[in-house]
């Protein structure tokens, strides 16, 4: 009889709204980067309110570590305040991360 594999990392889904001065300094990129580079799941885009959401699907750690960088922001932004919320597995789609315009 074969022992099953250990489990993975739970799956944490989570929600960023981002604001302050975030649009127009490269913020959806710097989020792409660190979000693949991290394997994280999901997208970010820019909404009408001048703020930046981010939706990404991981491992429990590695979503508290988006979380800090998303905190710091690039170069150039300017971070006020983050509104964070859990969201459904079900909500992030594919096995990437993108860019939604």
């Amino acid at each position: 009889m074969t022992a099953a594999p250990p489990p993975g990392p739970e799956l944490v889904g989570r929600r960023w709204i981002v604001m302050g001065r975030v649009q127009g300094v490269g913020f959806r990129w710097f989020a792409l980067d660190l979000a693949q580079a991290l394997g994280v799941r999901g997208w970010v885009r820019n909404t009408e309110e001048g703020a930046v959401e981010v939706v990404g699907l991981a491992g429990a750690e590695t979503i508290d570590q988006l979380d800090a960088k998303l905190a710091a922001g690039p170069p150039g932004a300017h971070v006020l305040r983050i509104e964070r919320s859990d969201v459904p597995h079900e909500i992030v789609e594919g096995k990437s991360f993108t860019i939604k315009h």
